[in-house]
């Protein structure tokens, strides 16, 4: 995607930036005096607001907020699966798609834990090996398999269409009885499960990832449920992808090669989504998660603050968040003037 020079409003969605609140006054003093355009961001605002999540729908405040932004929603439910396929070349056909990812699920003596996705790191070959041994068993059970990528694969499933699932980001560090799909059709979901799981127990691929000690492929996860005419409102902004999830990076319009390449090249309005500290702050590497807020400072704040100033920006707005609430700052070249406003974290708290 390509920017023509001009005023716009830029959004940056950065999840989990927005510290948990039993950490946020360690983690605000750790910060100090190194994020100063963030500061200003957060503190010399036209409006901020910080809203809890919405239990009752199955994934993360900031899944939530986009799927809303992008006009990608049922019943709330981010509906991402058809707008997903057509971004990866895909043309679905007539029906109801999920996405599918391969993963693995961990069984301890008294809870089930799904690992990141992303951390599978699973080669293409390997991945079209376990999908075509799977794709005849879920055609069996009369849904459509399609390969998108190593790590996303897509299922027709019409007759699930009011199956009620958790994105897999939501479910991470969390025990996974309580995401599980539920619904009318969610035996039909746990057979499906159990078959594949079974298929791939003994298959070469996870034989060979477990001789490397790898975590083997032992499951999938079905979600983002949408009907194939469902596409992106036609006014929502254009979306780009820095450090962002899988299917986020195949949504979005243009994957950003650097921050101030984004920055440097911003015309026209736009939604950035900026995961590099999500990973930190999940795995509790609080350490980590301060030094990534201090590379945003230098490769995204200053230069998006600067762009404001001059004028090249008319509207910023952050989108920060944790598991159970996000928050939004928005700030304009005007409200930067408020210099009776001392810039500060203290709104991160």
């Amino acid at each position: 995607m390509s920017y023509n020079r001009g005023m716009s409003q830029i959004t940056l969605v950065l999840p989990f930036a927005l510290p948990f609140p039993e950490f946020a006054p360690d983690l605000v003093r750790a910060l100090g005096a190194s994020t100063p355009a963030l500061a200003a961001l957060l503190t010399r605002t036209s409006s901020h607001a910080r809203l809890p999540a919405n239990d009752a729908i199955r994934a993360l405040p900031h899944e939530q907020w986009l799927a809303r932004a992008l006009g990608l929603q049922d019943g709330g439910r981010p509906a991402f699966a058809a707008c997903a396929m057509r971004a990866l070349g895909i043309a679905p056909q007539a029906g109801t798609w999920f996405i599918v990812n391969p993963v693995h699920i961990e069984i301890a003596r008294t809870h089930l834990m799904m690992q990141d996705p992303a951390g599978l790191r699973l080669p293409e070959r390997d991945s079209r090996a376990l999908f075509e041994t799977a794709k005849p068993y879920f055609e069996e059970a009369g849904h459509a398999l399609v390969y998108g990528d190593a790590g996303t694969w897509f299922m027709r499933a019409d007759d699930w269409a009011g199956l009620d699932t958790s994105t897999p980001d939501a479910t991470l560090g969390m025990d996974l009885t309580d995401w599980m799909p539920v619904g009318a059709r969610a035996a039909s979901f746990r057979r499906l499960q159990n078959e594949v799981q079974i298929l791939w127990h003994t298959h070469p691929v996870n034989a060979e990832r477990e001789a490397r000690r790898l975590a083997p492929v032992n499951a999938f996860w079905s979600w983002g449920a949408a009907d194939a005419a469902r596409l992106r409102a036609q006014d929502a902004p254009r979306l780009a992808a820095f450090e962002a999830g899988a299917v986020v990076a195949a949504l979005a319009d243009t994957r950003a090669a650097s921050l101030p390449d984004f920055v440097a090249n911003i015309d026209g309005d736009a939604i950035l989504v900026c995961g590099s500290a999500a990973a930190h702050a999940v795995g509790a590497d609080w350490g980590g998660w301060i030094h990534q807020l201090q590379q945003l400072e230098a490769g995204l704040f200053a230069p998006i603050l600067e762009a404001l100033k001059k004028g090249r920006v008319r509207k910023v707005q952050l989108v920060l968040s944790h598991r159970d609430a996000h928050a939004e700052f928005t700030t304009t070249a005007l409200a930067q003037r408020s210099f009776w406003r001392r810039p500060t974290l203290d709104r991160l708290l």
